[in-house]
Order: C-alpha cells, then sequence, then structure tokens
C-alpha cells in the first residue's frame, strides 16, 4: 500500500513538472524523497544544504503554492538535510525546517537558518552565491606542455577526453598515479585547465589532499563543518591531488567519503593523482577504496630516451633557447628518472650560462648533469659499434652505408642501429644520418627487425651477446 506522503508528493511533482522545464525538474525536485505527512506538514529529504538553500531561494513560491493546492491552505512543508542517502556510512546528518513556507524544526539541536546566511568557502573567496571559486590551477600546466610518450599515452589520452566531457567519461573517477616527478599535477591539472576552455561554466576546483585536510581540520575547530562539505558539494570537477596522504586519517576519509557521493551521483568530475595504484594504497577505508576503482586509474612511467628528447626541446622551445644537439642528447641520455629532474637541470644550465656569460656546450652540460646523477652514463661511438659488428660477421664498414639489399650487409647494418640506440645517446634522427642519411623509421623499424631474430634465432642470439660484452667491456 502507497504511504500517504508518497501520494501527496507525487501529485505535487506532476504540478511542478508542468511549471517548470525538464532539466530543472530534474535537477531540482527528482531527487527529492518524501518521508512523511502528518498534521498538514509534508517533510520531505533533500541531499545538501545547498540544495536546501536553492530550492528556498528559487522555487519556494511555486513549492508553497503547489502544496497549499493539493493538501489546502494549512499546509506547510518541512525538509530534512542528509547529505548522504547512506545514513549508516555518514556520520554528517542534520534536520532543518523551510524558513519560508513556516514550518517548525524537525529537531531542536540546530537552530532554523536565518535567509542571510551563506557558506563559508575555505578559500576565501567572495560570490560564492554565484558559485564563483578560484580554481587553484596553474595556468602553466596544459596539455599543450605535456609531452607525450609510451609513457603517459593512456593517461593524456583519458585526461584529453574527460577535458572535453567533464562527467560524461566511463572514466569517473579517474586516478592518475606514478613515481615522483613524472607528471602527475602537471596532468590533472591540464584537465582542469582545459575544462575552463572547453566547459566555460563548469567549476573547476584543484586542491592538494594536505590542504583539503587542514581546511577539514580548520571546519571542526570553528564547527563549520557542514559550510566546510556544502562548498566543495558546489564544485562540477574536484582534483585532489597526492590521495595517498589520506592514510590514517579516518575523519578526513570520512568527509571525503560525503563529498564524494555526492559529487558522483550528481555526473560531476572526480580526478585524482596517488603515487601508487589505487588498489595497493595502504590505511584507507575500504570503502574509499572501492569507489576509486569505479573508474579509471592510468599509471605515469619513466620517460623512454626519445620523450625526454622531446620534453628538452619543448622546454627550450618554450623559453626561446637553442641547445646544441649533443647537448640536448647528452642530458636526455643521462637523466632518466624523471621529468622533474630533466627540467631542474634545464634550468640550471641556462642559469650558469647566464650568469657566467658563457656558451653553452657539452662540458657545461657535464658539470650540471653530475648535480643529477651520480655516474654519468659513458657512451661509446658509432664507428666503434660498426667496426665490433663488421669484424664479427666479415664485412666491410664501408658497405653499411650504401643502399644494398644483400642480407648480410642489411643486418649488419640493423644490429649496428641496435646497439647505437642503446649506448649512446644519439637520437634516432641522428643514428639514421650516420648510416647514410637514412630517417628515424628506418631504425625503428631496425631496432624491431634485431629484437624478433634475438627471440627466434639462437645462433644469431649468441652472436649479438658476444658483441655485446666486447662494447661494454669498452664503456
Amino acid at each position: 500500500m502507497t504511504a500517504e506522503h508518497d501520494v501527496i508528493w507525487e501529485q505535487c511533482l506532476t504540478i511542478l513538472k508542468d511549471n517548470l522545464n525538464l532539466q530543472s525538474f530534474k535537477t531540482w525536485f527528482e531527487p527529492i524523497k518524501p518521508i512523511a505527512y502528518k498534521n498538514d506538514v509534508l517533510t520531505i529529504q533533500v541531499p545538501s544544504q545547498f540544495f536546501y538553500e536553492w530550492l528556498e531561494e528559487h522555487y519556494v513560491n511555486l513549492i508553497s503554492k503547489t502544496i497549499k493546492r493539493v493538501i489546502g491552505d494549512k499546509a506547510r512543508l518541512e525538509y530534512k538535510i542528509v547529505m548522504d542517502s547512506n545514513a549508516n556510512d555518514n556520520p554528517f546528518t542534520v534536520q532543518m525546517p523551510t524558513t519560508k513556507t513556516g514550518a517548525k524544526p524537525i529537531s531542536e539541536v540546530d537552530a532554523p537558518m536565518s535567509m542571510g546566511h551563506t557558506l563559508k568557502n575555505p578559500f576565501v573567496v567572495p560570490g560564492l552565491k554565484k558559485i564563483k571559486i578560484d580554481s587553484n590551477l596553474n595556468p602553466n600546466y596544459t596539455f599543450d606542455s605535456f609531452v607525450e610518450g609510451d609513457c603517459n599515452r593512456l593517461a593524456r589520452s583519458a585526461g584529453f577526453a574527460i577535458a572535453n566531457k567533464p562527467g560524461g567519461t566511463a572514466f569517473n573517477p579517474f586516478v592518475v598515479y606514478g613515481g615522483v616527478g613524472l607528471g602527475k599535477s602537471h596532468l590533472v591539472q591540464a584537465i582542469g585547465n582545459q575544462v575552463k576552455v572547453s566547459n566555460s561554466n563548469k567549476t573547476v576546483l584543484y586542491v592538494s589532499s594536505e590542504k583539503f585536510t587542514n581546511q577539514f581540520i580548520e571546519s571542526l575547530k570553528k564547527g563549520t563543518v557542514n559550510d566546510f562539505i556544502h562548498f566543495y558539494q558546489l564544485v562540477d570537477v574536484l582534483i585532489v591531488d597526492d590521495i595517498q596522504f589520506f592514510a590514517n586519517k579516518g575523519k578526513t576519509q570520512e568527509i571525503f567519503f560525503v563529498i564524494f557521493n555526492h559529487l558522483h551521483q550528481a555526473g560531476k568530475q572526480l580526478i585524482f593523482s596517488s603515487d601508487v595504484n589505487p588498489r595497493d594504497l595502504e590505511n584507507i577505508q575500504e570503502r574509499l577504496l572501492s569507489r576509486f576503482k569505479w573508474g579509471l586509474a592510468a599509471d605515469l612511467q619513466k620517460p623512454d630516451y626519445e620523450t625526454r628528447l622531446a620534453i628538452i626541446d619543448q622546454k627550450m622551445y618554450a623559453d626561446g633557447v637553442d641547445l646544441p644537439m649533443e647537448v640536448k642528447e647528452f642530458i636526455a641520455y643521462n637523466i632518466k628518472e624523471n621529468v622533474r629532474d630533466l627540467e631542474s637541470a634545464l634550468i640550471s644550465l641556462l642559469a650558469q650560462a647566464t650568469l657566467n656569460k658563457v656558451e653553452i656546450d657539452i662540458d657545461l652540460a657535464k658539470k650540471i648533469v653530475k648535480n643529477f646523477v651520480k655516474n654519468i652514463s659513458k657512451e661509446v661511438s658509432i664507428d666503434f659499434i660498426q667496426k665490433q659488428v663488421c669484424e664479427h660477421f666479415d664485412v666491410p664498414v664501408d658497405l653499411l652505408k650504401d643502399k644494398t639489399r644483400k642480407r648480410a650487409i642489411v643486418q649488419a647494418r640493423q644490429l649496428s642501429m641496435y646497439f647505437a640506440k642503446q649506448f649512446t645517446n644519439k637520437s634516432l634522427k641522428s643514428i639514421g644520418d650516420f648510416f647514410g642519411g637514412r630517417d628515424h623509421s628506418t631504425v625503428i623499424h631496425s631496432n624491431q627487425a634485431i629484437e624478433n631474430l634475438i627471440e627466434t634465432d639462437e645462433d644469431f642470439r649468441g652472436s649479438v651477446d658476444q658483441i655485446r660484452k666486447i662494447i661494454e667491456m669498452n664503456l
């Protein structure tokens, strides 16, 4: 049997639907749940305080006329605010009466809200009623300045899709994870900056997990936890950096759970970064971990040589500096761990050259790189590599640059290119040029051909191992 409050509210919805556009009706009235009716008072449940305030500010007259039409002139409306539909999971549940339709409080614990009440913004940004929130994004972190490579292609592609359709893809939440200095903060903020371009009506907020925690602690001290929650519920795209630092912070996790649920259920976009895969996070509540797995987790790996070289080119182009190729190749070859060290080395290189008024050359690069790596990788020359390969296979060195298609020459040339890529700091283009002006795609094809032979031909694999040992002895 249908409860009386359900019947009454269904009648109200029929009238409201006829007086509103479909989008407004779905946004502001479909989420409402009727929970009680007694003595001409209809009690409804709304998902947040902000939701309650919006109804009171924009639809109070329509609601008042509607319930009086259905119930009678003595009709009144009361609100119950529940910030999460699962009350067992949410310790922050309040009840609040409406201030315009004349209902009495459901609970005496909370005083009625005055019409002048506003939500406190933890970022101290004015104009909250207009949802004017500073995004806290670094404008320099864009997709244009984020160099794509095999190490980050999935994460970048997914991030770009999200940026152009926030909340509208299957990647929600989107978690970017990886080691220090690999570009996690850059990528998540690039998404936020792109959202501001492609969806200028969306409210974007970037915050570190540490700042989020400190704001929550401050709200506890001041007794403004509800304001803290409602502020975050205003956001369309929430970006939280370094979620691993939520570990062992039980109350912070509880409040974050409430905010996560509200935003996700409202179709808002959630973007996080972490130093490990979400499944490997420790001391995080299981219910939060399960939600982190709802969308997509994409990792950022250490950039390969070509990507490091492209990053150097991009950074130097942005600064209007033209570095000698041998300097760029030397830096890219030796600084391998992360992008942050690569950028720091470039800054140091430019600073030293400027302050000391000297040219940027390989000697200066070597001095700078020593500050970032313990052991600078030595390299052998391509001439030496060619000589070892040709001696082993008994073919003339000068034929490696010819266009002959003789199997022995082609194989020796391909193996020389393979070792040149492994043991020198030359770019693919530079290696190709050394072998008679061939392009980088030829070098790539040669490496693939050699790798296939190593896997399938035992005798050839033995030859490769012998030549490799000779080269390594001369490093």
